[in-house]
């Protein structure tokens, strides 16, 4: 099991980037793969990115692509969402979630644990 706590949202005007942080608990950090999603008001939970286990692996949504960069350190059990370049529309809740299967995924119900999110939220 592990327990997941993101930090690092805030208020920003667009433009300006943000680095976003979720720290693990536990010793099995390097055994799950690792995904960030995000939810608007009135909207689903959506994928933005995700990271394999070594971190040799990563996948972005078509929406943050060339913006946003997933990345890990297993020596910090965190795993990090670098987000450049944030526009009004990137405003959510932003979590991170770990997967133990072997394929990286980008649906929410693959994933098993949760952390309870961080704010974002881009002013024009």
């Amino acid at each position: 099991q592990v327990q997941l706590v993101e930090s690092g949202g805030g208020l920003v005007q667009a433009g300006v980037s943000l680095r976003l942080s979720c720290a693990a608990s536990g010793r099995t950090f390097s055994s799950y793969n690792m995904g960030w999603f995000r939810q608007a008001p009135g909207k689903e939970r959506e994928f933005v990115a995700a990271i394999s286990r070594s971190g040799s692996r990563t996948y972005h949504a078509d929406s943050v692509k060339g913006r946003f960069t997933i990345s890990r350190d297993n020596t910090k059990n965190t795993v990090y969402l670098q987000m450049n370049s944030l526009k009004p529309d990137d405003t959510a809740v932003y979590h991170c979630a770990a997967d133990r299967s072997l394929n990286l995924h980008t649906g929410a119900y693959d994933y098993s644990y949760w952390g309870q999110g961080t704010q974002v939220t881009v002013s024009s």
